[in-house]
């Protein structure tokens, strides 16, 4: 089930009726949390519910047995198993169709014909919802045992509690073992800050979705499925605008919903997207987008191969295996390792040049910046590279537009504003500390929820699933 769904309304309503009531014993609310959970998430396929349960197994297991364990060797024996079990799960599941066409096309190269892909079995097909959001969730938590910063919990439920929690089990954001078991651990009910807090989440997550990324559907979909009736330069700056916005709005309202909900339930998530577009570097741009994701990357990939501290070779293969890997994580297709080695070029290029550094104009450094992730998000949205190119070029080789493509997109353009307007006044009040509560403002987030409710029941777009589902 959706967040925009009748199904979870009701959901929703059902859990938080019951919530004070089991929240008071650790295991009656871990075992509650861990059964909703799993409802939640075996409401698209109950079948694979095996497959997270028999990871989470995995996991617990091992990392019970890296505490335990006083031989290093054992130790890391466990780890391998731990990280065999999760991305092991992954490769079938995500990319095995991805390595059968890849093997395919090496072979056929050479002449030699092999059909791997139509002896994979139809099960291994089917990606299961947030498999790469749990499945890093989860090896986190042996990692950091196995690095001695995290003890293991000894309850099972408390386990599956962290690991399935249903606000963020399917697209994040990805929360660490270290940060949030302990919050699972003790009883506490949110006062009426923290309620008020995550309503407006909510709320303000639910307009992102359904206001703002579903009303850009139109335009992105129709252009990149080839049905829009217009093209050119002009046309293609829009779509991509558009589904720059889109895949934000989209996203962080997810994790704004995920947020919320954890708010009214008592605890804290950390934030996952701090207005990116308004960066003013592109380092800065993936310290503020995904947080959870890059932070997880930055721990587990680039600090281990490097990072920035042991010479410069060691940067550049840190900082290219990273964005490499961080492209194959969001899905089986060379458009999105193109999309990583795109930002790994503009991230080696910033340190290399410090360009934004020689340009005194704020606004102007982050324009360059946006455009620089408009050009990656041509590759991450495209269906396949010579897409990719061929939007590229419609992009950057003049082309002209008729302006009938206005009129008829006008709707689109509408909400391309309404969106660009609303990011720019959250950011400079937050900026500036208008916080609702904290300054006597109270009234000034009333008129926002207010706002954002009337536009999400009178102009929501097309309903639409969350485009990390597919992640």
């Amino acid at each position: 089930m959706v967040f925009n769904s009748l199904e979870f309304i009701l959901f929703g309503i059902l859990f938080f009726l019951f919530w004070p009531i089991f929240r008071r014993k650790n295991n009656s609310r871990w075992i509650y949390l861990t059964i909703c959970s799993f409802i939640f998430y075996g409401w698209w396929d109950w079948r694979f519910l095996f497959l997270i349960i028999g990871s989470g197994l995995i996991d617990f297991y091992c990392g019970h047995k890296i505490h335990i364990s006083e031989n290093q060797g054992k130790k890391k024996r466990y780890l391998i198993l731990s990280l065999i079990g999760n991305l092991g799960s992954l490769s079938v599941f995500k990319y095995s169709r991805f390595f059968g066409e890849t093997l395919e096309d090496l072979f056929g190269f050479f002449g030699v014909s092999i059909q791997l892909v139509e002896r994979i079995p139809d099960f291994a097909l089917i990606l299961p919802v947030g498999i790469s959001f749990y499945t890093f969730q989860s090896m986190s938590y042996t990692i950091d045992i196995y690095k001695k910063q995290l003890q293991p919990t000894k309850n099972i439920f408390h386990f599956f509690a962290y690991l399935s929690m249903f606000p963020q089990l399917v697209a994040g954001p990805i929360v660490r073992a270290k940060h949030f078991l302990d919050q699972l651990s003790k009883y506490r009910i949110p006062n009426t800050l923290e309620i008020w807090n995550g309503l407006k989440l909510v709320a303000y997550g639910m307009f992102q979705k359904v206001v703002i990324a579903d009303n850009m559907a139109f335009l992105v979909d129709s252009a990149f499925e080839g049905k829009a009736p217009y093209s050119g330069t002009l046309f293609w700056w829009m779509v991509m605008i558009g589904f720059s916005l889109q895949i934000y709005a989209d996203f962080s309202g997810y994790s704004s919903i995920a947020r919320g909900l954890a708010k009214l339930m008592g605890y804290h998530f950390r934030m996952n997207f701090n207005h990116p577009y308004l960066s003013k570097s592109f380092k800065e741009f993936w310290a503020r987008w995904h947080i959870s994701l890059s932070t997880w990357f930055r721990d587990y990939v680039y600090i281990p191969l490097g990072g920035s501290k042991n010479g410069k070779w060691a940067f550049y293969l840190a900082t290219i295996s990273t964005m490499l890997l961080s492209g194959l994580w969001h899905g089986a297709n060379y458009t999105f390792i193109a999309w990583g080695a795109i930002h790994a070029f503009w991230l080696l290029l910033e340190k290399q040049t410090k360009w934004n550094k020689r340009i005194s104009i704020e606004g102007l450094v982050i324009a360059i910046v946006f455009i620089q992730t408009l050009i990656g998000w041509v590759y991450f949205r495209a269906e396949n590279i010579q897409q990719a190119h061929d939007v590229f070029a419609h992009m950057f080789l003049y082309e002209s537009t008729p302006l009938k493509c206005v009129n008829f997109y006008i709707n689109n353009i509408v909400f391309i504003g309404l969106a660009i307007i609303i990011e720019v006044m959250v950011y400079y009040r937050k900026k500036h500390l208008y916080i609702a509560c904290l300054n006597k403002k109270y009234h000034l987030d009333v008129l926002w929820v207010s706002f954002a409710v009337i536009l999400c029941l009178f102009f929501r777009g097309d309903g639409a699933q969350f485009i990390y589902f597919q992640f």
